[in-house]
């Protein structure tokens, strides 16, 4: 018998319905990988949180995040939204909590502070890490896999992987964010040639992005694993100025516009973040057998 409590949350938003919703499964300690996927599969968000191992005076959890497709080691929104949960989970909570989540072999600090009817969220995401430009061939047979006209690319700034846990693709575009789509029939192993797990198309004047999963089925409604990369990407190119926090715009094309805060710190880590909005809570009740 499944009997687990959860939350629900919308990641981005100050209030519910919009930005990017989250499930959060509490007391995930005795699930199965493969019931966590049933899970997932059955609440069609684009990604769900398990928390286990909780300890709320230790400030701590460790989290597992699955798609609908796989488990994943990292991913934004759902370290957001979990931290966000376990904010309202406290008795009394300070003015800024500091939680330790444990997501894969990699431990995400992230910090809380409750307001009037949402939880604002940041996580540190690191130093991003930038791989070598991508050009020629490999950046032409990238473009047409993703419905773009040559002249849409942007002309000043190169096609090139970046990981703040997750390694995006970042394709920049002058034009064209509109039309862009994944239109390759195994773009995931075309992507692996460069290193990349996902792919973000990023207009850099904006900044807006977008990206699917690689069956390009879903697109993603606002990306935290993403815009470190992309802040990353801007900084380096000094696009943006450096030590000046900035916006990353996501989801427009999805009917849900969400906004993503990225803020640089001296060291050149980046620390995500937005508002978490709570939208409902209940109990899972399942016969698995």
């Amino acid at each position: 018998m499944l009997d687990l409590g959860y939350r629900h949350v919308d990641v981005f938003s100050r209030r519910a319905f919009q930005g990017n919703g989250l499930v959060v499964v509490l007391d995930a300690e005795d699930l199965s990988t493969a019931v966590m996927r049933e899970l997932t599969r059955e609440v069609r968000q684009f990604e769900t949180a398990f928390l286990a191992g909780v300890d709320l005076p230790g400030r701590s959890a460790q989290l597992r995040i699955f798609t609908e497709d796989e488990e994943l080691d990292f991913a934004g929104h759902p370290v957001l939204g979990a931290a966000a949960v376990l904010h309202t989970l406290l008795p009394a909570p300070d003015a800024e909590e500091s939680w330790a989540l444990v997501v894969a072999q990699r431990t995400v600090e992230a910090r809380t502070r409750g307001a009037d009817r949402w939880v604002d969220a940041t996580m540190d995401q690191g130093v991003p890490q930038l791989g070598p430009a991508i050009a020629g061939e490999q950046a032409e047979a990238y473009r047409d896999a993703l419905n773009l006209a040559h002249g849409q690319l942007h002309p000043g700034l190169p096609m090139q992987v970046v990981s703040t846990g997750l390694p995006y693709l970042i394709v920049p575009v002058q034009t064209g964010l509109d039309r862009a789509r994944i239109s390759h029939p195994d773009f995931e192993g075309l992507l692996e040639t460069s290193g990349a797990k996902f792919v973000y198309v990023l207009d850099p004047d904006r900044p807006e992005g977008r990206t699917w999963d690689n069956a390009g089925r879903v697109e993603d409604v606002a990306t935290g694993s993403a815009a470190g990369p992309a802040a990353g990407y801007l900084l380096h190119h000094r696009v943006r100025p450096g030590g000046q926090p900035l916006l990353v715009h996501q989801g427009r094309f999805t009917g849900r516009p969400s906004t993503i805060e990225v803020r640089p710190d001296p060291d050149g880590r980046l620390w995500v973040g937005g508002p978490v909005a709570p939208v409902a809570a209940g109990r899972f009740h399942a016969h698995l057998t």
